[in-house]
């Protein structure tokens, strides 16, 4: 029964990982716009302002890059975990 708890507990958790995933992937694309629109006014004003606003754009991006980052890492934690429950749930195999 254990084994049939840790999956179920497993399972929630990759569902929220998968959701964060999800909304990482929504929040990195967003901020890939906004840092190519602070990147066209940074070359166009040249301006020291329009150049700390893409840097703060691109900071931004590389963050939310890593993060999405950290939840594909989980996700495949997660699976991997799953899968040798799963292998001891379902024993030797001949």
């Amino acid at each position: 029964m254990k084994v049939q708890k840790n999956l179920s507990e497993i399972s929630e958790r990759l569902s929220k990982a998968r959701e964060e995933l999800r909304i990482a992937e929504e929040q990195v694309l967003f901020q890939s716009d906004v840092m190519e629109d602070a990147k066209t006014r940074m070359l166009v004003s040249e301006t020291p302002l329009a150049d700390r606003e893409f840097r703060t754009a691109r900071d931004d991006y590389e963050r939310l890059v890593a993060q999405r980052g950290r939840a594909q890492a989980e996700i495949v934690e997660l699976q991997g975990e799953q899968d040798r429950l799963l292998d001891r749930m379902l024993g030797p195999r001949s």
